[in-house]
């Protein structure tokens, strides 16, 4: 069974980023209150499979160091809003391409991610490959080449 169903691979790579993000922040996006009561583990045990294994720029990381990686989000509480560009999926296997633009109380930036992964039956995260880049302040993406003829 495909971890996507009917879900647009746009819309499923959209909701997992950004619900991933709203759980750990208190689901109000960095609005205000707390994060709640629940643990960084239990929220990323909820978005992630055990053995879950993620490489960005060349840094791994498991679950314990991607638990460890969550406490600065819960601290800052910053906003996210993210565009997805292109998302396409096979068998369990997703690949997109984003922009997230991120907002707290002392910076505004914005990353773009080439993100390859896959992910369980149950739609939790196994493994991920991303590559990202700081879009520099005032720099619009540009839209998408044509494809060549053939």
């Amino acid at each position: 069974m495909s971890p996507f169903g009917t879900t647009e691979p746009r819309r499923f790579i959209a909701d997992f980023v950004t619900g991933f993000h709203a759980a750990l922040v208190g689901g109000d996006g960095g609005d205000g209150g707390d994060c709640g009561d629940e643990e960084a583990a239990a929220i990323v045990d909820r978005f992630h499979t055990p053995d879950v294994e993620q490489i960005a720029d060349g840094h791994r990381m498991d679950r314990a160091k991607l638990v460890a990686h969550t406490r600065p989000t819960r601290k800052r509480r910053p906003k996210l809003e993210m565009t997805v560009h292109e998302a396409l999926t096979a068998g369990d296997r997703l690949a997109a391409r984003y922009t997230m633009q991120v907002r707290d109380g002392k910076r505004e930036f914005a990353i773009e991610v080439c993100f390859f992964g896959r992910f369980a039956p149950d739609g939790r995260l196994r493994r991920a490959r991303m590559l990202t880049r700081h879009v520099p302040e005032g720099t619009r993406h540009l839209p998408d080449a044509p494809e060549a003829a053939a």
